[in-house]
């Protein structure tokens, strides 16, 4: 079990996406995360276990529009 903690910059390049997307979904509770100070953090084994639920919704996947 990997205890590994990323930060946006990581999250985003990870879900290839742009870090303002990453910093939205995080700010509307629509990705685990978790503050340290004024910094998000994530882990990486609840990102991995989010990526694999978003994938069995299909369709109705994650959207920061959502």
């Amino acid at each position: 079990m990997s205890d590994e903690i990323l930060t946006i910059k990581e999250v985003a390049d990870f879900l290839k996406v742009n870090e303002r997307t990453v910093y939205r979904l995080a700010a509307a509770k629509k990705i685990p995360a978790f503050k340290v100070g004024n910094a998000w953090r994530f882990k990486k084994i609840e990102i991995d276990k989010w990526i694999a639920e978003q994938s069995s919704q299909g369709k109705e996947g994650w959207n920061a529009d959502n």
